[in-house]
């Protein structure tokens, strides 16, 4: 029995785009921060706390990918891929931190409604806030999407998340000032804070469940099927057809059946095919074919 394996490395990551986000949210911090304590607005202090954790997902973000874009070890065989799961699982648990903290918030302010300071100044500070957010959550975004990172897409999401909740809080704030109904400031802050929690429960899923070594997605393992049926005139079955994905990274591995009479070299070559084929289908595969001779399929019936 032969084994032949392809490894397809991925691409270089996005370190200095995971780095940009630290930069924004860091600037974005301070200033709704200071800003928050300056006008005594509840809801500007809330959002400061929420970037925060932003930040500390960005952090978070750009360690995983730099130590997930490193080559296969000896002490881990299989790559990094994984660090952006188990980062992605982390920023999504800080993500419902940040829900739930706004939630408190704003149920303490249903029940004890105070007057802000310079709410022009606030309103400025969350919208400034919200456009660099913005500009710098669609950058990180497409970067997670061409590159795979789930970590990248995680904190696309805490950025993006911010940005909602910003125009939430600055919404809040004109109509306050205008109306006095202060009420609605934490109301607004509740539906937000639901929102991100929301979106944050369906990222977790993807963040999470490759930790469990589950296999690739339905389509993705049909589109292997289909890749295999192209050849099937050429080898006698497959068999055991494994996947998971790590960060990344997919890990994909059969046994193949070929006649008895079927030589080494035209084995490989049908691999490589196959291979080949596996690697323009999928974004970073590293593919493992077992390849059994048909006697050897027989003695184990």
């Amino acid at each position: 029995m032969h084994v032949f394996e392809v490894i397809c490395l991925p691409p270089a990551r996005p370190v200095k785009i995971a780095a940009l986000s630290i930069i924004s949210n860091s600037f974005v911090f301070l200033m709704k921060l200071i800003i928050g304590i300056v006008t005594g607005s509840v809801a500007v202090v809330s959002e400061a706390i929420h970037t925060s954790l932003d930040l500390m997902a960005s952090v978070i973000a750009f360690f995983s990918v730099k130590i997930s874009s490193k080559p296969p070890d000896k002490e881990h065989p299989y790559g990094h891929g994984k660090f952006e799961n188990v980062a992605g699982t982390i920023e999504t648990l800080l993500i419902f931190v940040a829900g739930i903290w706004i939630i408190y918030e704003s149920a303490e302010k249903l029940f004890s409604p105070s007057p802000i300071h310079m709410p022009a100044l606030a309103i400025a500070a969350m919208l400034l806030g919200a456009g660099i957010n913005f500009a710098i959550g669609r950058i990180v975004q497409k970067a997670g999407k061409k590159h795979h990172s789930v970590a990248m897409s995680s904190n696309a999401l805490h950025l993006l998340t911010d940005v909602y909740s910003s125009l939430g809080v600055a919404a809040s704030l004109i109509i306050v000032s205008a109306t006095n109904l202060y009420i609605l400031d934490p109301l607004i802050g509740i539906a937000i804070a639901l929102y991100i929690m929301k979106e944050a429960y369906q990222l977790g899923k993807k963040s999470f469940l490759p930790l469990l070594d589950t296999r690739l997605s339905k389509e993705e393992v049909q589109l292997i099927h289909q890749i295999l049926d192209n050849y099937k005139h050429e080898f006698i079955e497959y068999h055991d057809l494994r996947t998971r994905r790590s960060g990344a990274e997919e890990y994909i591995d059969f046994h193949l059946v070929v006649p008895s009479h079927m030589d080494v070299e035209t084995a490989h070559a049908l691999c490589d095919r196959i291979e080949n084929d596996i690697k323009q289908a999928f974004h970073s595969p590293t593919v493992l074919i077992h390849i059994e001779p048909e006697h050897e399929r027989m003695e184990k019936k």
